[in-house]
């Protein structure tokens, strides 16, 4: 007993030696880096618990990585609070990583928000034997529903009537061209998904594109960038993070509603109207089957993940698009004089229009290279220990792809710091495929939708583009086409616009 009185006054009188001392033993603890992330490849000395954190711009991360790669080459290391990343940058070494070992770089890091949101299911957000099924699946069943074939050809085409005729409402006025795109865009990712449409007025699908919307900005914004940091912390304050969990998950909601209504009716000798259907047909048939991976679970998230993702990249690729046309005139013009001699006033377009159009074709790809939409892409991580380049990365490292490096660097475009169209055409004028274009990724985790999204932003553009001329509300020099957020994608700024009748 007198012992144990003895402890307590010691540690009351030198309370400040006891808090420095359990300081230094966390940050021991910490940062007493194991013998396996010796090898890891260089990069700046981190500060204990924040990492490299400090350093980065939250509003613009990815310009933080680019200066770090002109000093350490093409692979290095960052530290995100008490955790390392590597960074892989340059066009070479990605193809190295993504494709030549694509199996070892073929995981999904556990990116907070992604996991929050998904809870690890889904095919955007699981890795291995998992990602594997569902993406296969996913793959086979958006073919089987028309992409890349004509079928999705004459559903973008019916949308784009649609949409053209939403645009004419305002009648030459200002208006925001923001909710329209995203209604048209994510009409054709229902179609495939839910097998229906929505009228552009239906609250139900303002709620979903609003949820879709409000993750995206979020997860793009300096908090966002906070948040995957310090998750726990972030957790027990008030703040837009609550309000953006909340709405994604009544966003959710209609997907559980819409598999369940399913659920009830569905059996294995039923056609599959749409990816709901064909994925609960799959679930009976593999009810019996031990660990499978079609679950009610891997259901709702991928069903999720196909309508999210699909909505806001292409849809933030079409608002681009017009603030382009607006800022740059003569491109617009240069636009408008192509649709006229190949596709004319009347006629719908078609895919087959491309071809015979290789301006558009490049200035819709120099839109993509130029706006730069996920300079890091969705984080990856190691599958298992890894050597590369000479380095060893740990099994379950994160891993950034460093896309923004191949869009900008000038050894592989003409002109990579401004919007030129002739980054994509040769000398005759003709369109010029570059592999360095990674708008959709790179390897096995490249984009899975990016037949159709190809196909939406030429069909809409083109279609967009023969009946209107676009001019914003101020002079095109005074127009500001750099994006709004840049955190984890680069997303383009509101704008009001005025779409005139072509006479």
């Amino acid at each position: 007993m007198l012992f144990t009185v003895e402890i307590w006054q010691f540690v009351k009188s030198n309370i400040l030696s006891v808090v420095l001392g359990i300081i230094a033993l966390i940050l021991w603890k910490n940062w007493s880096k194991p013998d396996h992330f010796s090898r890891l490849p260089p990069g700046p000395a981190p500060v204990p618990l924040v990492g490299n954190l400090l350093h980065i711009d939250v509003k613009e991360p990815y310009t933080y990585y680019l200066e770090l790669a002109k000093k350490y080459g093409s692979v290095f290391t960052i530290w995100l609070s008490n955790k390392p990343a590597v960074v892989i940058s340059g066009y070479e070494a990605l193809k190295d990583a993504l494709v030549t070992q694509g199996d070892d770089f073929s995981g999904r890091a556990n990116y907070p928000l992604l996991m929050r949101v998904t809870r690890g299911y889904g095919v955007l957000a699981s890795s291995g034997h998992r990602w594997r099924e569902l993406r296969r699946f996913s793959i086979m069943t958006m073919k089987n529903f028309g992409m890349g074939r004509r079928s999705i050809e004459k559903r973008i085409q019916e949308e784009a009537r649609c949409l053209v005729k939403a645009f004419e409402e305002p009648n030459g006025g200002t208006f925001n061209p923001k909710q329209l795109l995203y209604n048209a865009v994510s009409n054709v990712t229902c179609s495939i998904v839910f097998g229906h449409r929505f009228e552009y007025h239906d609250p139900q699908f303002h709620f979903l594109c609003k949820a879709v919307d409000t993750c995206f900005s979020f997860l793009s914004s300096p908090f966002g960038q906070i948040y995957n940091s310090f998750p726990k912390i972030v957790d027990f304050f008030p703040g837009p993070h609550r309000k953006m969990f909340e709405m994604v998950n009544k966003a959710q909601g209609y997907v559980k509603e819409q598999a369940l209504n399913r659920l009830k009716k569905l059996n294995t000798s039923s056609i599959p109207e749409d990816y709901i259907d064909a994925f609960i047909i799959r679930m009976i048939q593999e009810k019996d089957k031990p660990n499978s991976e079609f679950s009610y679970d891997n259901l709702l998230s991928s069903a999720w993940n196909l309508f999210s993702a699909g909505t806001e990249t292409t849809s933030s690729t079409m608002r681009h698009m017009l603030l382009i046309m607006m800022k740059y005139p003569e491109v617009q013009e240069r636009v408008h004089k192509e649709i006229d001699e190949v596709i004319g006033p009347d006629r719908p377009p078609m895919m087959e229009d491309r071809v015979k159009m290789p301006y558009t074709d490049a200035v819709i790809h120099e839109v993509q290279r130029s706006m730069d939409l996920a300079p890091t892409a969705v984080p990856h991580k190691v599958m298992r220990d890894t050597e590369f380049h000479n380095y060893h990365i740990p099994e379950g490292t994160v891993v950034l792809p460093l896309i923004s490096s191949v869009l900008t660097d000038p050894q592989l475009w003409k002109n990579p710091n401004h919007f030129d169209p002739e980054n994509f055409l040769d000398d005759a004028g003709h369109f010029q495929k570059n592999d360095a274009f990674l708008a959709f990724g790179l390897g096995k985790r490249a984009c899975l939708g990016e037949g159709l999204a190809r196909m939406e932003l030429f069909l809409f553009f083109t279609s967009l583009l023969q009946r209107f001329t676009f001019e914003g509300i101020e002079p095109p020099e005074e127009i500001d086409i750099t994006p709004s957020c840049c955190g984890f994608g680069r997303m383009p700024r509101s704008y009001e616009c005025c779409a005139k009748l072509r006479e």
